[in-house]
């Protein structure tokens, strides 16, 4: 699993972590019943402290994108479509933080466009319904 941290980064690094996993999640970069690495391994893979990974894996649990725990490993929960309204809020939320990330190393519009299309056309296919 390719994640990265930021320590420098204002936002926790549990944080960081949960929107990572939850992206790859809601991508099919992970499906469901994938296995996640254990606290203990992803810790050591991203230099972190376990507890900031338990917290992070605790917080995916709440929100129902993954399951499972010490015995059987911590695995993708089943994937459910979210509902339009909600598919179209978490998009714009994701929008946002993109032009917002862009716009900090100084990208103007042109180029975030750009970037985008780049983006979908390495893309996988879109999942349909």
């Amino acid at each position: 699993m390719d994640l990265t941290v930021d320590l420098e980064s204002p936002v926790p690094v549990y944080e960081q972590i949960r929107a990572q996993i939850t992206e790859m999640v809601e991508l099919g970069t992970l499906s469901s019943g994938a296995p996640l690495p254990t606290v203990r391994q992803l810790a050591a893979d991203l230099g972190v402290a376990p507890g900031t990974v338990a917290r992070c894996y605790q917080e995916l649990k709440i929100a129902g994108v993954v399951k499972g725990g010490r015995r059987h490993g911590t695995r993708v929960a089943d994937v459910r479509l979210l509902p339009p309204a909600a598919r179209h809020s978490r998009l714009a939320d994701a929008a946002a933080r993109l032009v917002g990330g862009a716009r900090r190393l100084g990208a103007d519009d042109q180029e975030i466009r750009e970037a985008v299309t780049a983006a979908l056309e390495r893309a996988l296919p879109p999942h349909r319904a």
